[in-house]
């Protein structure tokens, strides 16, 4: 576990340091060192420190929330094509947030946070509510056509909402592409907040999640409060979601990925889950900035165009799994 652990660190700082370096222009590492080390006013240092910095703390703590999300969404259900943006959850985030900007313009980021993370656990309650209501056992594809149905009402919606609002028509479709890029960092501090308090509680609910890997009765039997943890977690994963969008725009499958990542290396208890998953949430979330930024060279891609391209394989590959994959 210590060998994924450091592997992963290791490559979280050598993208962190690529992105600075790279990019429409490419500089040398003493050009990096003198932006990040004086205050220079010449191209290079305006670049670096205004711009390619400032996407990078975006893409860690994005990437960290949405990982941690995916994780614990999949463990409460135990089913493991959850995720934010697959569930139908940050369509629910960015929804409410351009509800609010169409009834008022200029609210602060607390609020757009709240309103985001508010529409996120609105559409999870609505998508597992819709999937329990055919009764029996959940199945993966039943979530995720929930999920898929939820989505597509509420991309309806925001269309509808975004051809009102022509005044701010260019912006929110910038803004709905998802991205880390150009992105104002004033609520950074109180993502990292909401990341610092979704990881707490998580670690504290490390043992009772490990227990409800299991099954509802044999978790009830043990003293888990399966409803409350369950709703508890969801509410914790929905905030991580509505903060990540309010910041970056809706992000899909990097909450699906990065699990998988941390399962892969070995991983079975939350314990070790969620800090492997926070891990490979920031690599996945500054290697797809990265990639971004070439895939269209000079023009960049959206965050989640990109995470498809390792997330839909990974998706089909898990439906296979289950045999779960419709005839």
């Amino acid at each position: 576990m210590r060998v994924a652990w450091l592997g992963g660190i290791c490559a979280c700082l050598a993208l962190a340091g690529l992105g600075l370096h790279l990019g429409v222009r490419v500089y040398a590492p003493g050009q990096v060192w003198a932006a990040l080390t004086q205050d220079g006013r010449d191209t290079a240092s305006i670049i670096i420190r205004d711009l390619r910095v400032p996407r990078m703390a975006l893409a860690i703590v994005v990437g960290a929330a949405l990982g941690l999300a995916g994780l614990l969404m999949q463990s409460v259900t135990r089913n493991p094509i959850a995720e934010p943006g697959l569930l139908g959850v940050n369509a629910g985030a960015a929804f409410a947030v351009v509800v609010l900007i169409t009834l008022a313009p200029g609210a602060s980021f607390v609020t757009l946070a709240l309103v985001a993370a508010f529409g996120a656990l609105t559409a999870a309650v609505l998508v597992f509510g819709l999937a329990y209501a055919a009764g029996g056992r959940v199945s993966p594809v039943q979530v995720l056509l929930a999920g898929v149905t939820v989505a597509a009402l509420l991309v309806a919606g925001l269309q509808v909402l975004i051809i009102l609002n022509e005044a701010v028509l260019e912006e929110l479709l910038f803004w709905l592409s998802g991205s880390f890029a150009d992105r104002p960092v004033t609520g950074l501090w109180l993502a990292i907040g909401a990341l610092t308090l979704g990881v707490a509680l998580a670690l504290a609910f490390s043992g009772a999640l490990d227990v409800l890997q299991t099954d509802a009765a044999t978790a009830t039997s043990l003293g888990v409060p399966v409803l409350r943890l369950r709703f508890g977690m969801l509410a914790v994963a929905a905030l991580l979601a509505g903060v990540s969008v309010a910041l970056a725009g809706p992000v899909a499958f990097l909450g699906l990925v990065a699990p998988h990542l941390a399962r892969l290396c070995g991983a079975v208890r939350h314990r070790d889950l969620i800090p492997l998953s926070l891990i490979f949430g920031v690599a996945l979330g500054l290697a797809a900035d990265l990639v971004a930024r070439f895939i269209l060279f000079p023009t960049e891609a959206p965050i989640s165009a990109v995470m498809a391209l390792l997330g839909v394989p990974l998706l089909v590959t898990l439906l296979r799994r289950n045999r779960l994959l419709l005839a």
